[in-house]
């Protein structure tokens, strides 16, 4: 791939666009908002001028509800050699531009599995897809061409292919991303009029819980527009735990012992299934999940600390696996949890309080 066109320079075009003029590509910018495209090229993602003729690839970055027309306009005008689009859902555009009766031997549908609470192009980064998987959804009629330019494209932004129906992807995607924005959003909701003694007493799990929560509302309204029925799906499902989940609840307040066993046993069940599930959540670099243990260590919100910790750790040969970090309230202090192997875990904890570090138990 020589020259590419991006149509769209929010935070997924753009980032793709800076992925791909560091490994040489020529990438020209467009945006139904001029500024936006001047912002993506003011930031090195690559040129407003229009290309003199057909490009390699056009990457079409348009919410999903006009990602259809977006390309039909595109491949009406014979911008590029192959047509892919970046869009959350997969099936219903296809469709719409099966309805067109465009010639689709020149398109396959995408969508990079990554994202960030912030939108627009200030917001992207070259490494925004690192690591992290890219699905394509080729058909029958899919040129072999523009699927070797489709990996090319994921190739060059550092991310993993994985090939699938475009259905099966949006009952994915319902899944692992939709469904849990919307609950995510209904748990922050309830700090809204909350007490603000109570919203002082927030910690690590409540953040994680509704760390999706601060995404942008009309961003996820053209998300879930293009995918309702199978997130609906999945919220009954959800509405059926908690409707189990609230008479279990008023079980344990009964004055019953016969009640409150069973309501313990509902609850029991419910965490159980939820322990089930969260270890098949995929691990590091997307390998099977690994129980790490964790050394806690006390620091004070000075600049520096953490670089001191992961240098002090590197100095006694420990690799970090992952980091996690809690504020104290009202303090100038906090707790980062480092997740280590497990016979390390010791090692580290040696090295650390020799170095002078407090570390918890």
């Amino acid at each position: 791939m020589r020259t590419a066109l991006v149509i769209g320079t929010g935070l997924i075009g753009t980032s793709a666009a800076l992925a791909l003029t560091a490994r040489g590509v020529v990438v020209h910018l467009t945006d139904h908002d001029p500024e936006q495209a001047r912002t993506a090229a003011a930031l090195g993602a690559g040129t407003g001028e229009a290309p003199d003729g057909p490009v390699d690839l056009a990457i079409v970055a348009a919410p999903p509800a006009h990602v259809a027309a977006t390309l039909a306009d595109a491949m009406r005008r014979g911008v590029a050699r192959g047509y892919l689009d970046v869009a959350s859902v997969k099936g219903g555009p296809r469709r719409e531009l099966e309805a067109l009766g465009l010639d689709l031997s020149s398109y396959i549908g995408s969508h990079p599995m990554s994202g960030r609470e912030k939108s627009g192009p200030l917001a992207a980064t070259a490494d925004l897809f690192e690591g992290r998987p890219w699905v394509l959804t080729p058909t029958r009629d899919t040129d072999t061409e523009v699927l070797n330019l489709a990996l090319e494209l994921v190739s060059h932004c550092r991310a993993v292919p994985v090939v699938m129906d475009a259905d099966a992807h949006d009952r994915a995607v319902a899944l692992v991303s939709h469904m849990p924005h919307l609950v995510s959003s209904m748990v922050a909701a309830r700090l809204e009029h909350a007490e603000e003694a109570a919203v002082r007493l927030c910690g690590q799990g409540i953040r994680d819980v509704t760390r999706i929560a601060a995404s942008d509302p009309r961003m996820w309204i053209d998300i879930l527009s293009a995918n309702p029925g199978p997130v609906a799906d999945l919220l009954a499902d959800v509405s059926a735990d908690l409707d189990e989940t609230v008479q279990a609840l008023r079980a344990l307040q009964s004055s019953d012992e016969a009640k409150r066993r069973t309501g313990a046993t509902g609850i029991e069940e419910v965490l159980r299934r939820g322990n089930a599930g969260q270890v098949r959540v995929p691990g590091k670099h997307g390998s099977a999940p690994r129980a790490y243990e964790v050394v806690a260590v006390l620091i004070d919100d000075q600049p520096g600390q953490l670089a001191r910790i992961f240098a002090d750790a590197g100095m006694a040969g420990v690799n970090i696996e992952d980091v996690r970090i809690e504020h104290a309230t009202g303090q100038q202090a906090g707790l980062v949890q480092l997740m280590v192997e497990p016979k390390a875990a010791p090692v580290l904890s040696a090295a650390l309080r020799e170095r002078g570090w407090a570390l918890r138990q």
